[in-house]
């Protein structure tokens, strides 16, 4: 990895993997087509007493979908935090650092998801000293389920996993008194039948952030390419610039109907003020410019790992311009497959 990148992830997989105790879900619902909305929520649910099908039939009640299960696991600091942020963007529900005594447990509330739940991934690490005891009853009780499960090893070298730590200036979560090398000594030991079972084993030793999820997304993407998700904001420069955005444009070389009395109680998204938007001078032109740079644009996210974009598009005041610009804007992404959601953050404000 690079020092500036190694810094930057590592600093996240050392920090969350000795310490983290958290579930994520996926980021987003997907689906195509272009959708309203300043927000979102979550929800989760929970169950007692849950089944695994094991393939065979249950009278009077329905068969449970078994989740496919991947387990991520290896080397403190060599990227396993990556690779889970990686399954989470591709749709998969993704817990960290759960303990491997409750993975069958994981698996029975994905049963009772009714396909909410298709994929589970799990990250592991050995800081618990009954490490292997726990995860092999667990697998071997995974094997009697049929459940289809994946092991992926995530392993660097010596040298690196030094570095990463020493950038971040935290201790190896087995050195104890001793110094980084033993911890990374006594991981390495720890995990060493755990790797001869992975069914893919990743060196991440010169790999950047952005290698590493492309190895992932080559596993475990298909034959899609990666989805890219894209929230097109309209928004006012007096009001100020958003914070979230990727990519700012601005409208306000266009006239303003602001100026046209039978306009100015109408917003963008009315078709007289849309209509007077788009038949200025270079209006057309500039959408159909800016959409074949997104295009472009697009292309290399999906290139990098980017899952995610947020397009603002500002005018004076955030309630004409800016407002039709975007609704035509989005129009073109979601005509293209991208899943599109459109904000108008300052529309209703004046």
């Amino acid at each position: 990895m690079t020092e500036h990148e190694t810094r930057q992830d590592t600093g996240q997989d050392a920090a969350r993997e000795t310490d983290a105790d958290a579930v994520r879900g996926p980021g987003r619902d997907a689906g195509p087509g272009t959708r309203q909305g300043d927000g979102d929520g979550t929800g989760d649910g929970t169950g007692d007493g849950a089944q695994v099908s094991t393939g065979k039939e249950t009278t009077g009640a329905p068969e449970a979908a078994i989740p496919e299960l991947v387990i991520i696991s290896g080397m403190s600091g060599a990227g396993r935090s990556t690779a889970a942020k990686c399954l989470e963007d591709l749709g998969w529900f993704v817990v960290d650092n759960l303990p491997p005594a409750l993975i069958p447990t994981m698996v029975e509330l994905g049963a009772r998801s009714q396909g909410n739940v298709a994929r589970i991934a799990v990250v592991v690490d050995v800081r618990g000293r009954r490490f292997f005891d726990n995860l092999r009853e667990s697998l071997a009780d995974l094997d009697t389920r049929g459940v289809t499960r994946r092991i992926v090893f995530l392993e660097s070298s010596e040298e690196a996993l030094v570095r990463r730590f020493e950038s971040v200036r935290r201790p190896h979560p087995l050195q104890g008194d001793g110094r980084i090398v033993d911890g990374i000594a006594a991981e390495r030991e720890l995990l060493r039948e755990l790797r001869g079972d992975a069914d893919l084993v990743i060196d991440t030793s010169s790999l950047n952030v952005h290698e590493l999820r492309a190895k992932m997304d080559a596993r475990f993407a298909g034959d899609e390419e990666p989805e890219l998700r894209a929230t097109v904001m309209s928004f006012g420069f007096k009001y100020g610039l958003p914070v979230d955005a990727d990519l700012v444009v601005d409208m306000r070389f266009l006239p303003n109907p602001h100026w046209v009395p039978e306009l100015r109680p109408f917003t963008g998204r009315h078709e007289e003020v849309a209509a007077y938007v788009l038949n200025q001078p270079g209006a057309k032109e500039f959408l159909d410019r800016y959409a074949e740079l997104l295009r472009l644009i697009a292309a290399g996210y999906r290139r990098e790992g980017k899952r995610y974009v947020t397009i603002a598009v500002g005018c004076t005041g955030g309630k004409h311009r800016s407002v039709a610009m975007s609704e035509k804007l989005a129009a073109r992404l979601a005509a293209e497959g991208v899943e599109t959601v459109v904000v108008h953050r300052d529309m209703g404000r004046e």
